[in-house]
């Protein structure tokens, strides 16, 4: 079933210098008093430059922290003993910390801001979290953002790997909607025609983005637009159904069995690459891409074990068994598996 009434961000600011803004994007939204989350070592990095701003705009921060833990149990801790002023929690970092802050936010019933520092994930626009519980990760419920500020700046800085990462999970709504339309045909799910145009578009917009670098500021902007409009499209269908699928199984499975994942990101480009390759869907679109960015370039040098991912393979329809997307059938796993050892791209990769 569908949501009827949807929850969308009220502003989404993404420029350079937008750090240095967020005062004022909060006081056009009438905040006067909020906590700030930082991710591990970027108080050092950038909690003078927020701080400031949201003073500048006379907001007060009641309080502001580091966090590095996902831990369900420190969570709560950390949302019970939140200021009684508290009108909006912030969250600035990578994914850790934005999912301790909306999730945070979804326990308080206070408005979630977004500010994050990589482009790793669409994560910073979904209204779920991936937290620890009993020492597994587990996804919850939790608040879609009220809104979103990305500084260009300070995306650009950010290490090349979690560029390759929000890459590799833009590119996964490619898959991730053929999946949907097969798991319709299969007569398990209902597509929400409006949540797949806006999936649909999302990663059209950015795969048509023209770029001499992956560090300009047109395709920084544009996927981090495009991952904003993944978290939109999740919210219309009420399900992750519109960007994640076969791909996404892979990894979840991936995380669970290694004790030293890649990147979320990382790991479902390659799973995206494979399965337009099982799906025969977009292929060449995909190949082209992460031949054009450099990604595949990069997944080449991390030392990846083909086997690690044929067994993924085999585990991903035990990660969501309500699901029925392409890797849910045996001779689809069975075609993945051929393929990660006679593509070429693949052979390559898993060296």
């Amino acid at each position: 079933m569908t949501n009827n009434e949807i929850t969308i961000p009220v502003f989404l600011r993404i420029e350079p210098g937008a750090l240095s803004k967020l005062g004022t994007y909060l006081k056009d939204s009438g905040f006067k008093n909020t906590v700030v989350f930082f991710g591990n070592g970027l108080i050092d990095m950038f909690g003078q430059t927020v701080i400031k701003s949201l003073n500048e705009a006379d907001i007060d921060v009641l309080e502001y922290m580091e966090l590095d833990s996902v831990s369900l149990e420190d969570v709560n801790d950390i949302a019970f003993n939140l200021p009684n002023k508290t009108q909006a929690v912030i969250g600035l970092g990578g994914g850790k910390v934005i999912d301790v802050a909306k999730y945070t936010a979804y326990l308080t019933k206070l408005p979630f801001i977004s500010v994050p520092t990589s482009s790793s994930t669409d994560g910073f626009a979904s209204g779920t979290a991936s937290l620890l519980v009993k020492g597994r990760r587990t996804s919850v419920p939790a608040k879609t953002a009220y809104g979103i500020a990305i500084d260009t700046d300070v995306i650009r800085t950010a290490p090349d790997c979690f560029l390759y990462s929000g890459i590799g999970d833009m590119l996964s709504k490619i898959t991730a909607n053929y999946d949907w339309i097969y798991e319709e045909k299969c007569g398990v799910s209902k597509v929400n025609d409006f949540a797949m145009m806006i999936a649909k578009k999302s990663v059209n917009s950015f795969v048509r983005t023209p770029f001499t670098s992956i560090k300009d500021d047109l395709f920084l902007r544009e996927l981090m637009d495009s991952l904003a409009m993944s978290g939109v499209a999740n919210e219309i269908a009420g399900s992750s159904a519109p960007t994640s699928g076969s791909e996404h199984l892979i990894s979840h499975a991936l995380d669970k069995m290694l004790e030293k994942p890649q990147l979320h990101g990382i790991q479902v480009g390659i799973s995206t690459y494979l399965m337009s390759l099982v799906q025969e869907h977009r292929f060449e679109r995909v190949r082209k891409v992460f031949t054009d960015t450099g990604f595949f370039d990069y997944v080449k040098t991390l030392s990846l074990n083909v086997d690690d991912y044929m067994a993924a393979i085999d585990k991903a329809p035990s990660i969501k068994p309500h699901r029925h997307v392409y890797l849910h059938d045996e001779q689809y796993r069975e075609k993945a598996k051929k393929l990660l050892t006679t593509d070429p791209i693949l052979k390559d990769i898993f060296k």
